[in-house]
């Protein structure tokens, strides 16, 4: 009986020989199977179409004479690029260009942050608070910038507010003045976007488990120390977008500063966008005009790659 047992009992290699492969096995022979690669020819095709065929025609009209109209022009060379060393105004352009990109990008991140820990609590309103801050956001620049155009001039609300409560001597020319004008753009774009900027960093916030705060609690940490040691290394994602949307933005802006001052007054407010605006269209130096907007192409390269590099070793820093 008990060898009749054995002879039933089934071999443990055998069994491993006939074993079903699974369906791991079965997926493994099966072929693998994806998107055709030409479904993406249509798009490439309309990407050189629209975007690299132009570009490229771009940078070889910078180092021409084109003067936007007349179909015969010359080779220049390095010329227009050589004027733009000497020029004044394309030298304080390129400044003010800086000035802003690096003004915004510190008083607007700085201002949203400060706004997401104030609304990531438990108060009542924090949800009618985020609605109203992140609001300005969704104006478009040019309706912003003419409405604080008319609130900014001499005879306008701000003025007229301070009048009112007794502050007659800080009533300004906010927009004429040069030493208030680039700043008075920075203010109105810092009010725009802080709540843009503020809603990456509550986002953020949310994404951070209250267990990390609970035991930073438990080590006695204060608000202060608990914001420096946790929220802030774990912030680092939220900081490398806001940190690239400003800069490239305030490298890039035109629309606001043409509409609250067009550059003035004189050119204290001139950036590198309004500067190629006013030497193509007004002036008519096309080839001069593009070579501005291919220096400003390598500026916004270099500035966001280089911020990305260290912001992206920061993150890994603090993972």
């Amino acid at each position: 009986m008990k060898r009749s047992n054995e002879l039933a009992r089934p071999d443990a290699a055998s069994v491993v020989r006939h074993a079903d492969p699974g369906p791991v096995a079965t997926r493994s022979r099966r072929p693998r199977t994806g998107p055709p690669w030409w479904f993406v020819v249509p798009a490439m095709v309309l990407f050189a179409f629209v975007v690299l065929v132009p570009s490229v025609r771009g940078v070889y009209y910078a180092f021409t004479d084109w003067d936007g109209l007349d179909p015969n022009f010359s080779f220049a060379g390095l010329d227009n690029f050589v004027e733009m060393t000497r020029d004044a105004d394309a030298r304080q352009a390129i400044w003010h260009t800086l000035l802003i990109a690096v003004s915004i990008t510190i008083i607007q991140n700085g201002f949203g942050l400060a706004l997401a820990l104030g609304v990531n609590t438990m108060i009542k309103s924090r949800n009618v608070l985020r609605v109203f801050l992140f609001a300005p956001a969704v104006i478009t620049p040019i309706v912003t910038a003419y409405l604080w155009r008319n609130l900014l001039a001499p005879d306008g609300a701000v003025n007229s507010l301070l009048g009112a409560v007794g502050l007659d001597s800080w009533q300004q020319n906010w927009l004429g003045d040069p030493e208030l004008a680039l700043w008075s753009i920075v203010g109105v774009i810092v009010w725009q976007f802080g709540g843009y900027s503020m809603v990456i960093f509550l986002a953020g916030m949310q994404s951070i488990s209250k267990d990390i705060y609970d035991a930073a609690a438990i080590d006695g940490t204060g608000p202060v120390r608990r914001f420096w040691s946790v929220t802030r290394p774990l912030l680092a994602p939220a900081f490398t977008i806001n940190l690239m949307l400003s800069i490239i933005g305030g490298i890039k802006l035109f629309d606001q500063v043409y509409a609250l001052t067009g550059g003035g007054p004189g050119h204290a407010t001139d950036t590198m966008s309004t500067l190629i605006y006013k030497d193509a269209f007004t002036l008519g130096e096309f080839g001069y005009s593009i070579a501005l907007a291919v220096v400003l192409t390598v500026i916004v390269a270099v500035a966001s790659t280089s911020q990305y590099f260290v912001l992206a070793r920061n993150e890994r820093a603090a993972s």
